[in-house]
């Protein structure tokens, strides 16, 4: 029977020089890895051509994280939409250029203004993903639309909101099941449940149900060994991918021990 994979993300050193993250390729514990187009991380052909013999040399494979700061596929103005929509392309097309197999992206955010436009920001962030999608398709790419949580001001915090997202987009769209944001909504079981076939690819920290903290895995109040058991028993053979700002080592080992 087929096994989760874990990974790790590079978030946890988001902060060093891009240079410094490239070495670290080499000695992470796993082959699975997601990069962060982001920040002063974000990529260019001279990173592209990194990524691509990092690759080669260590045997890996990529995931690409779409960049979020700044970025609302929901925005109500429209130059500010237009921006996030042209960086997140050309995302898309950096994906495409590591090979990555897995291309992951944020929901809109609510803005200030929303009030006096109910329901705008999600039928604007249907149309942003309905044009992302067919980008994708053009490239050959998977992506995944992440849960966010309701405090923050994101909409898709339930299951409830991306069974209407595919009811008004009827597009086949994964999810990124992103446990520490799940779990400061109390959706982390609900989203197993009940989209159990549409999660494609999942992010795995912890907290203490009050902040989006990226602990490692076992210093918060998630079950990862009741999170273990859920995904053995739909099946799930995808990659989990370690999203944690400390504790990153320790935290892919006791994945490993949990579900490999």
């Amino acid at each position: 029977m087929a096994k989760a994979k874990v990974g790790v993300s590079m978030l946890y050193c988001l902060g060093e020089p891009f240079n410094r993250m490239i070495k670290r390729l080499g000695t992470m514990n796993t082959r699975y890895i997601e990069i962060l187009d982001d920040g002063t991380h974000d990529l260019n052909k001279t990173r592209i051509t990194q990524l691509r013999e990092a690759a080669k040399s260590y045997g890996l494979t990529y995931s690409l994280h779409a960049p979020f700061a700044d970025i609302n596929i929901g925005a109500p103005a429209k130059p500010m939409l237009d921006a996030s929509m042209k960086r997140l392309k050309q995302s898309l097309a950096n994906a495409n250029a590591i090979d990555a197999k897995m291309w992951v992206f944020h929901p809109a955010q609510r803005t200030g203004i929303g009030q006096f436009y109910p329901d705008a920001d999600f039928k604007t962030m249907c149309h942003s993903v309905e044009e992302l999608y067919k980008e994708a398709e053009e490239y050959g790419l998977n992506l995944a639309l992440e849960n966010l949580p309701n405090k923050y001001w994101f909409l898709m915090s339930t299951p409830a909101e991306f069974m209407r997202l595919y009811k008004e987009t009827n597009l086949p769209i994964g999810i990124t099941l992103d446990l520490g944001h799940a779990n400061l909504e109390a959706q982390i079981q609900p989203f197993i449940n009940q989209l159990a076939d549409k999660i494609v690819h999942i992010h795995a920290s912890n907290n203490d149900g009050t902040d989006d903290q990226h602990n490692g895995v076992e210093d918060g109040n998630i079950d990862y060994r009741q999170f273990a058991e859920s995904l053995k028993k739909i099946g799930y053979d995808k990659t989990v991918v370690v999203e944690s700002m400390r504790k990153v080592p320790e935290s892919i080992v006791k994945l490993k021990e949990l579900l490999v």
